[in-house]
């Protein structure tokens, strides 16, 4: 199972700042970042998958956790310096193997160290398809960025040439067609900006918090937790991976309509919960899906309704039980209760880390010591979640 030092490693890119040498008008950092290329995996994905184009959606998804890590370890070194170190075969390579050493350790198994040594190390690692998707959401989710930082600077220096050699990555991709859409501000382009507005939110709105993260890097980081927790889970195949991944990175969506409405809002007046589901699902309808392709849309929704449940294609299950037996035999497996449980964990990390900097209150101290107590004993999907929590010492063991 994935372990403390992994995780303090990823949670480092919500403290990772982005186009630190030019005036920003918010904070732009490696967990937003990071997130929103995964969702435009998604989107790009999809079109290729609907092209006929062969890609490996594990690869894909892979790809993404491994190069977070890679950039959570060489966050210091900025884009100019490493594209032209990036230029030198022999001196990346170098690069790359002191970051395989760095992370070799904090690895949770030898599949998991050799997969990530290759990551690095071997350029035929991933289905090169897959890496075009990977580069094209990167180059994308960058450019994005970029368009703030322009009309915060629009006069400032090394702007234009920024803006051309950016251009010119994306024009390189246009094969994708995906980018060729997004290039001509099809609706799709529409979608991925309200994925990107995820990072204007912020979560624990009410408190004071270092470092304050989004709903957009809140769901990078559960959707990471989420694959490594799947990697434990038997008769994992692509399909289940895909699902579980892929809804950890979309659940909070219909949050960009209605917004980050805090726990205890949503339990303690009755009925609200379910009515802000049914609010959810409205603005969904009228502001989400008329912007991506209608044979996509009753995905999202699988990714984005009752998205803690187990479930398959035409069923949900009360219990792990239930689902297990119809994983085989079922189409479209989902593990929604290890999506809530890394959703819950993110949260502890969140309250954690920010007390551990020295900034606490009552609510979070509350916050983080309720949601280890949930976990406590916890056996999901036939994984010891409780594991997670134990290396925190946040709860007294004997009660």
């Amino acid at each position: 199972m994935i372990g403390k030092e992994l995780i303090d490693l990823i949670f480092k890119a919500f403290s990772v700042e982005r186009w630190n040498d030019k005036l920003r008008p918010i904070p732009l950092m490696q967990m937003d970042k990071h997130a929103h290329k995964m969702m435009l995996t998604y989107v790009l994905g999809r079109y290729e998958e609907d092209c006929g184009n062969e890609f490996s959606w594990r690869d894909i998804i892979r790809g993404g956790i491994y190069e977070l890590i890679r950039r959570s370890v060489i966050s210091d070194i900025q884009s100019p310096v490493y594209r032209e170190i990036a230029k030198n075969e022999a001196l990346l390579h170098k690069l790359n193997y002191m970051i395989y050493k760095e992370v070799e350790s904090k690895l949770p198994n030898d599949i998991i160290r050799k997969e990530f040594e290759r990551y690095l190390l071997d350029d035929s690692f991933l289905h090169p398809h897959s890496k075009k998707i990977l580069e094209a959401a990167h180059k994308y989710s960058s450019y994005w960025e970029f368009q703030i930082i322009r009309n915060a600077n629009p006069n400032g220096y090394s702007i234009s040439d920024i803006e051309i050699m950016m251009g010119n990555d994306i024009e390189k991709l246009s094969e994708l067609e995906g980018i060729r859409r997004l290039k001509k501000k099809h609706n799709i382009k529409n979608f991925v900006d309200l994925c990107g507005e995820l990072r204007y939110q912020l979560r624990w709105g009410h408190l004071q918090r270092i470092p304050q993260t989004s709903v957009l890097g809140h769901l990078m980081m559960v959707a990471s937790i989420t694959y490594f927790l799947s990697l434990e889970l038997e008769d994992l195949t692509d399909e289940r991976l895909y699902n579980n991944f892929y809804c950890a990175i979309f659940h909070d969506l219909p949050e960009v309509v209605t917004r980050d409405i805090i726990k205890p809002v949503k339990i303690s007046v009755p009925g609200m919960r379910e009515e802000i589901q049914k609010i959810e699902k409205q603005l969904a309808e009228e502001e989400i899906h008329p912007h991506i392709r209608k044979v996509w849309v009753e995905e999202i929704k699988y990714f984005t309704q009752d998205e803690f449940a187990y479930k398959t294609k035409n069923a949900k299950y009360n219990t792990f039980k239930e689902f297990k037996e119809k994983i085989k035999t079922e189409e479209s497996p989902l593990d929604g209760p290890l999506i809530k449980a890394a959703d819950d964990f993110s949260a502890f990390l969140e309250a954690y880390n920010s007390i551990n900097y020295g900034i606490r209150s009552s609510e979070l101290e509350q916050a983080m010591k309720s949601i280890a107590y949930k976990y406590k004993n916890s056996n999901i999907s036939g994984i010891d979640i409780s594991k997670l929590f134990e290396v925190y010492n946040v709860i007294d063991k004997d009660n």
